[in-house]
């Protein structure tokens, strides 16, 4: 973990981690309707209907009048969206606790951590798990959250009621129910997918894979570099024939000068033509 991922957007993560399976995990919501028989003495005006995480809906029940005397009759809701709900959470609480457990790390162990870079592969897999996790889990609370406002529309439930499809009497919602913690919660998923997908890139720079990509980079027209002196690439080499073929060779060791007389002496003599291969 990088500093920036750690101080920077992993608390983040934490916090928003709770935002969202809390408001999930906490709600419980209640409608009110009313049926008004035509015999007034057998309307009930104030029907209440709660329900609550985990959305068992078809296990929720509420008793409706008949309008045929004082009897009631037990009806249920329809749907069973616990599974895409349980799911969210799930995966909110686990990555709450991942993302503890990262800090604790970086906090306590960043050396061993870094050793080798296998603790950042290991963690950009796990935070790549999570971003794909917060995807699916997202979409699916999303869709289970439109089946429960669905399900629990004061308007569906009263067509659920046999009382309610006779003309003479009357049938009507009271309140719906608040749903805008719910609607938050999938907000606070979308938030969790945009932060873990963010963490990727941070604990990607910390597995070294970045500089091994580069490092076994070579461009394909590369410039050569310079010889370190002249004794290299053949400016200081001797003539591998110098010496060891006849030829001319006259010898310059000597100075010339002026003599006595005014004249100049040479100050070398004529050496013999010498040859190697003699006959």
């Amino acid at each position: 973990m990088s500093v920036a991922h750690d101080s920077g957007v992993l608390p983040w993560s934490c916090i928003f981690a709770i935002f969202a399976f809390s408001t999930c995990g906490s709600y419980s919501g209640e409608f009110k309707l009313s049926v008004e028989c035509k015999n007034r003495s057998e309307s009930d005006l104030g029907i209440e209907v709660s329900f609550e995480y985990p959305f068992r809906l078809h296990q929720v029940y509420f008793n409706a009048p008949t309008c045929k005397g004082p009897r009631t009759e037990r009806l249920f809701l329809t749907g069973d969206y616990s599974s895409s709900a349980e799911f969210f959470v799930t995966i909110g609480v686990f990555s709450f606790l991942y993302s503890m457990a990262a800090l604790s790390v970086y906090c306590f162990i960043l050396e061993k951590y870094r050793e080798n870079n296998k603790g950042a592969q290991i963690d950009f897999g796990v935070t790549a798990v999570f971003a794909f996790m917060w995807l699916v889990s997202s979409c699916a609370w999303a869709k289970g959250l439109s089946d429960v406002k669905t399900a629990t529309d004061p308007e569906e439930v009263i067509s659920l009621i046999p009382a309610c499809e006779e003309q003479e009497n009357r049938c009507r919602e009271i309140y719906d129910p608040k749903v805008s913690g719910l609607n938050t919660s999938v907000a606070f998923g979308f938030i969790n997918l945009i932060l873990w997908i963010g963490n990727l890139w941070f604990v990607f720079k910390e597995t070294g894979w970045m500089a091994a990509f580069a490092g076994t980079y070579v461009p394909s027209q590369e410039k050569q570099p310079a010889p370190d002196s002249f004794g290299q690439g053949g400016y200081g080499q001797q003539d591998p024939y110098a010496g060891s073929q006849g030829g001319y060779q006259p010898d310059y060791g000597q100075q010339g000068g002026y003599n006595e007389d005014g004249g100049y002496n040479q100050g070398y003599e004529q050496q013999p033509t010498s040859y190697s291969n003699q006959m």
